[in-house]
């Protein structure tokens, strides 16, 4: 994919400048994690999923741990560059981190819907390679793609076009309200690499692949740190094992943070795509499938995906009505709030690893017609995730200070976000329920249920309490009201999970040989 860069003799590798070589090198270094260890390890899935196979508990255990470990290591990353990522703009002050604050409500909005629209396609190509359709699944992976071009340049367009009003329909402060517009149209701009990235690395995580789309999503929060440190400050002198040396630095600011974001989307979405297309054992582009939308995949992926993005639009609401809420309370409770959102990163990241874990194994089992698998699978990745999350929500609990003291110097937001950090901690044995379990039920196309409980829960339960508790207890009493909602909504999850009505219907119809 990438060339050599060659300008010499025949079969002599002269690179034509450093970067191209450093750029070749790091390919081939990826290239090796991501695809040669895969393709020399490939999971035997005939020997889980065929109707002769019977595994055993532990035999189900390392599945389930061979597939989520790689993402939970992806996601851990996320968290520790997001941590790094908010001390950089933290140090700029409460207004910075006031100002991406201010936003993030309304980028989860978008990124969800992103999320929803790879869900459609990426469970059917999990049914599928299960049911050993993989030309059915390399189509699918085609009309993927096209829709993902469409949907991210349309996102990113009513993001541009809403971008200089959005701060101050969310009540924003004046010094707050310019910052936060560049930051939302600078992530608006990078919306359709966005939605590629996110898009095939749900389809290769389907397909069994988590090292690829793991290994190049840590590789996206190094990116993104790296880039924001020399585009947020101003250049600089450092001091270094003793020795002072001068860093470069553009000195934007918020807008940094943004463009060092945006930059990471398009290196990472462009390899994840290529990954995709020419190295994956499953999926990788094969002559004689056809570049064109097919009804039937098209309905499929609508059935799936439109249940989770009404879902994710008006969930995406309700975090934009938190905001309102939120955001009268004052600069103070609006930079802790955004702040404890990211620590809270810490305790969740296990969940939504085993999530993309349970989606793959019950997607698969579906599609090989293995409802007893279904079922295990979908048990034990959301006792694992349970399990996870409890000691995660214990440690963050006890530590919580000392996290918020790595991403402010502030000390009012350090008090107020660690009070508020703790409440939630009670809540993430029931989170990890809904994570886990809404996973194992997206693999088995039961996506609608899912998204009304959700629904039922944000705007029955969490805004209804923080609009009561919030008066009088300011940013403690919207966390509790969450806390509160997330309680609930495991529950809610637990019941639809082991009540097993999602195991009737195959959502995703395999066409007959």
């Amino acid at each position: 994919m990438f060339p050599p860069y060659c300008n010499g003799k025949p079969g002599e590798k002269q690179y034509l400048s450093p970067l191209a070589k450093v750029l070749h090198l790091w390919y081939n270094q990826v290239k090796n994690v991501c695809v040669e260890e895969n393709m020399s390890k490939e999971i035997n899935w005939s020997a889980y999923l065929s109707p002769e196979a019977s595994p055993g508990f532990l035999q189900q255990l390392g599945l389930v741990l061979r597939l989520s470990v790689p993402a939970i290591l992806a996601e851990t990353s996320a968290i520790a560059m997001e941590y790094i990522d908010a001390g950089m703009v933290g140090s700029l002050g409460a207004s910075a981190t006031a100002a991406i604050g201010l936003v993030a409500s309304t980028t989860w909005l978008f990124g969800g819907i992103c999320a929803s629209a790879a869900a459609g396609f990426s469970v059917q190509i999990a049914q599928l390679i299960g049911a050993g359709r993989h030309k059915e699944a390399q189509s699918v992976v085609r009309q993927g793609l096209m829709t993902a071009i469409a949907i991210g340049v349309l996102l990113g367009g009513i993001g541009a076009g809403i971008s200089s009003s959005l701060p101050h329909w969310l009540h924003g402060a004046d010094d707050v309200c310019p910052h936060a517009s560049r930051y939302f149209l600078i992530y608006s701009c990078a919306l359709p690499f966005s939605m590629l990235r996110q898009t095939s690395g749900s389809m290769l995580q389907c397909s069994g692949d988590m090292r690829t789309p793991s290994t190049l999503n840590i590789l996206l929060c190094v990116l993104d740190v790296i880039f924001n440190s020399f585009l947020i400050f101003p250049t600089r002198a450092v001091t270094l094992l003793g020795s002072s040396i001068t860093l470069p630095g553009a000195g934007l600011g918020v807008t940094g943070a943004a463009l060092g974001t945006a930059l990471s989307e398009v290196v990472i979405s462009v390899s994840m795509v290529l990954f995709l297309c020419f190295r994956s054992p499953a999926l990788r582009l094969v002559k004689g499938i056809p570049w064109q939308l097919e009804k039937n995949c098209i309905q499929t992926a609508a059935r799936l995906s439109l249940p989770i993005a009404l879902e994710r639009v008006i969930s995406g609401g309700a975090y934009v009505a938190g905001t309102r809420i939120v955001a009268p309370l004052g600069t103070v409770a609006v930079a802790a709030n955004s702040l404890a959102v990211t620590a809270e990163g810490f305790c969740y990241m296990p969940g939504y690893g085993i999530g993309s874990a349970a989606t793959t194994l019950v997607g698969q089992s579906t599609g090989a017609g293995r409802k007893d698998l279904c079922k295990h699978f979908a048990y034990l990745t959301t006792a694992l995730g349970m399990l996870l999350m409890a000691l995660t929500g214990t440690l963050m609990f006890l530590i919580a200070p000392w996290m918020f003291s790595l991403l402010t110097p502030d000390p009012a937001i350090q008090e107020l976000g660690t009070r508020v950090l703790r409440i939630e901690a009670f809540a993430e044995p029931l989170f990890a329920a809904s994570i886990v379990a809404a996973g194992a039920l997206r693999g088995a196309g039961d996506t609608l249920v899912p998204s009304v409980l959700n629904l039922v829960s944000m705007w029955g339960v969490r805004i209804t309490m923080s609009m009561v508790l919030a008066p009088r207890f300011g940013l403690p009493g919207v966390w509790m009201a969450m806390c509160g909602e997330l309680c609930i909504r495991g529950v809610l999850f637990l019941v639809r999970l082991l009540r097993g009505k999602w195991l009737e219907n195959r959502a995703v119809k395999i066409p007959e040989t």
